[in-house]
């Protein structure tokens, strides 16, 4: 058996504390480079300096038993032990680690009275003796480790973490017959679950737990007065057989589908006409699993529009907050014409490239919302306000509206950071997007529409944007067009207004700002102020405008486009423009 020990006792860093077997290894020496520690190595004899410590499957590796000088066999003279010694630097103190290995009990009967000349020098010095009772007890740890479950580590993991009862009554998704293994289909079981919690509203609602493991589920309801609450290391799968979807009537204010005419797949977890909803945890994760779902669609191999994450629908007072939500089929977390929802401390990934129309959240036709301290890294827009398409989201009337977006870490490769639009017919104003880092991404923060759309996007207010590694940083587009059928009015022209940014910095950005309205669609009353945006390529027109009537407060970098009134820091015009309705939109660069 091999043990290490460690004896300190606050030694200068370049001193050697030897083994009380044996004469110290010149092979040997203690460490003094300085820095994060992962694994031991003795000095080779070609060097005394410090080796860079490396990474091995074990913190603490057994070193070769040491050689006498004139032989490559294991020293042998020693009858009950051969030591070894390793150093590592913890909190500013040298500590020698020394290896103890017993020899096999046969070879010590053989030698007894080589163990009585030892056995008095060993226990000759204290330290020794602080060792020989150091080892006792880690032998008893290791012992009763053995014992325990996880047996074998003494680095165990800390014990999960008690979920907390928020409602008045909790059950957890085990009594319903649920198996986390990751195989087991446990739709029943959390129907079971829900189903018992709809029967608790008017004593406050109930709470689903659903502990450590991978639940396998095909799409479900939530309930009114209902905690979904996923505890750490829990994780919600959605089956990716197509065939366990669900299939509903399209989104009135999208007309006969998004992706395809006829019914629309739903989503994994869905709600509708419900009160009172809150899904939470200590960060655990709902992963729709949507590879699947992705090579089908690039294939084109389904009939119907993909099903999102989580959507719900005609519903109020929604909490969503501390989980992971992750590889969604199609949109990831869809509120759809609902009123004062939260999300907050939410993560949201998918793959940022081939992961199609995987948006991080969707505000849709909804009034009184905010997200908050989240990450976002998809597939598409990060967040993207909407309101419905051409005729049908004109018919279906319903803003959104009172949105305030702020702490947020975004990343979007193929889209945007925040965008507005493109389906925003039912109109989007007062909205307030804060304290937003985009990086690594395409484009910073968007708004889009095209005719046919109709609405508007009025009362918009960016402020403390920070864009990093960013392509083009601020965009406004008049002529996306995408449209759900022939059927729209090309008259239904937007209005685009009272748009503001205030406080834009950045650095690697390509173009940061691109503003193209048209002579159908003009964007008015814009205003820039406090800019200063680092950028990769120094061109002329780095500054796009097109039919934008605004005004620029106080200096900004780069230089503005023309079309721009000129105020100073104290609002008094400089300079007026004349060339409101001028081009300069280069899509080259």
């Amino acid at each position: 058996m091999v043990f290490w020990f460690a004896e300190s006792n606050n030694l200068p860093l370049n001193c050697t504390q030897t083994c009380p077997f044996h004469k110290p290894n010149p092979s040997l020496s203690i460490s003094t480079q300085l820095g994060p520690i992962h694994s031991l190595q003795p000095n080779t004899a070609k060097s005394q300096k410090s080796h860079v410590l490396k990474n091995q499957a074990h913190p603490f590796p057994q070193p070769p038993i040491p050689t006498s000088p004139r032989s490559s066999e294991p020293n042998r003279r020693n009858p009950v032990a051969h030591c070894s010694e390793r150093s590592l630097l913890l909190g500013g103190c040298r500590v020698v680690l020394t290896m103890l290995e017993a020899l096999p009990l046969g070879r010590f009967h053989h030698q007894r009275l080589d163990l009585k000349r030892c056995f008095p020098t060993f226990l000759s010095s204290h330290k020794t003796l602080f060792t020989v009772l150091w080892i006792a007890a880690f032998a008893s740890v290791f012992v009763w480790q053995r014992n325990i479950v996880d047996g074998f580590s003494i680095f165990r993991r800390a014990p999960a973490r008690e979920m907390p009862k928020l409602r008045p009554v909790a059950f957890n998704l085990t009594e319903f017959g649920a198996v986390g293994d990751g195989v087991t289909l446990n739709t029943e079981a959390f129907e079971k679950a829900v189903l018992a919690i709809s029967k608790l509203g008017k004593k406050g609602g109930g709470q689903l737990n659903v502990p450590p493991g991978r639940w396998l589920t095909a799409p479900f309801n939530l309930t009114s007065h209902m905690t979904l609450f996923l505890a750490e290391d829990a994780e919600i799968l959605g089956i990716q057989d197509e065939k366990y979807w669900p299939l509903m009537p399209p989104l009135p204010s999208y007309g006969y589908g998004r992706e395809h005419h006829g019914p629309r797949f739903g989503s994994l977890i869905h709600g509708q006409n419900l009160k009172d909803i809150v899904i939470t945890g200590h960060n655990g994760t709902i992963n729709g699993q949507g590879q699947t779902w992705w090579k089908k669609y690039r294939q084109k191999l389904l009939n119907n529009t993909r099903g999102p994450l989580v959507q719900i629908m005609w519903s109020s007072d929604i909490l969503i907050s501390n989980i992971t939500l992750r590889d969604s089929p199609f949109w990831t977390l869809h509120p759809y014409d609902c009123k004062n929802i939260t999300v907050r401390n939410v993560t949201i990934l998918a793959p940022v490239l081939e992961a199609p129309n995987t948006d991080g959240i969707d505000p849709d036709s909804c009034e009184d919302m905010v997200i908050e301290d989240c990450y976002i890294s998809v597939g598409d827009d990060a967040i993207a306000i909407k309101s419905g398409w051409d005729q049908y989201g004109i018919s279906y009337g319903r803003p959104s509206k009172n949105i305030l977006i702020r702490n947020l870490v975004v990343r979007s490769m193929v889209s945007a950071g925040v965008s507005i639009g493109s389906e925003m017919s039912g109109g989007v104003s007062n909205v307030t997007v804060e304290n937003l880092l985009v990086w690594s991404s395409r484009r910073a923060v968007r708004i889009k529409t095209a005719p046919g759309r109709g609405g508007y996007v009025r009362q918009i207010t960016y402020r403390n944007l920070t864009f990093d590694n960013v392509r083009v940083g601020i965009v406004i587009k008049t002529d996306y067009n995408e449209h759900p059928d022939e059927g729209y009015d090309r008259k239904a022209l937007p209005v685009l207004e009272d748009i503001s940014f205030t406080s834009v910095h950045g650095q690697g950005v390509r173009v940061p700002v691109r503003i193209h309205g048209s002579e159908e669609i003009p964007v008015r009353n814009v205003t820039f102020r406090d800019m200063s945006v680092g950028l990769t390529y120094k061109k002329k027109h780095i500054f796009q405008c097109a039919f934008v009537q605004g005004r620029v407060i106080g200096t900004i970098f780069p230089a503005p486009c023309e079309n721009l009134d000129r105020y100073d820091e104290q609002g008094k015009l400089v300079n007026h423009s004349a060339s409101q309705n001028m081009t300069d939109i280069d899509y080259d660069f």
